[in-house]
């Protein structure tokens, strides 16, 4: 996974999710993993699932909340909250709980494949936002609300990858 990212977006990121690996437990042990960059951290399923189990900080959301393609209603139906929820996420110190925390990671996990695939932000979200023969003539960002769904995106965004196009 080559990242289209920003240097200072890459550096941001890096050091959430550094700062979020660090505090993450599991068994009441802390992790061993102190700096972690992206394409490492989804490289490592076994990380990311201590990383859902501690739940996010709002911080880390909210870098993801900026740099992906989704509108804060996307992120609504995703987390399955309402803005007002996500609101108090926003002002209050509380992390995500795990099943929100997971669905995040993916979001984000989609986001820089769909970076990575499309070389641009912009490409990718038009991607998202037009029905794909290949997805049953439906828009790929209406699959995301459920990890079926996540999982057929990114089969698909892998075979555009490689070249494969239905």
């Amino acid at each position: 996974m080559s990242l289209n990212l920003s240097a200072t977006i890459e550096k941001q990121w890096d050091k959430e999710l550094s700062a979020v690996i660090v505090r993450s437990t599991i068994d009441g042990k802390k992790s061993n993993h102190k700096k972690l960059n992206i394409p490492d951290f989804f490289s490592d399923r076994v990380l990311i699932i201590k990383v859902i189990q501690a739940g996010l900080p709002y911080s880390f959301f909210n870098l993801i909340l900026n740099f992906a393609p989704f509108t804060e209603k996307d992120w609504s139906e995703f987390l399955d909250l309402s803005g007002k929820s996500l609101q108090r996420y926003k002002q209050s110190e509380k992390d995500f709980r795990p099943i929100h925390s997971e669905k995040i990671i993916e979001m984000a996990e989609v986001t820089i494949t769909g970076l990575d695939v499309f070389g641009d932000m912009e490409k990718f979200r038009m991607w998202l936002h037009t029905p794909s023969f290949a997805l049953g003539s439906v828009c790929p960002v209406e699959l995301l609300k459920d990890s079926y769904g996540k999982e057929l995106v990114m089969s698909e965004l892998i075979k555009i990858e490689h070249g494969i196009l239905a």
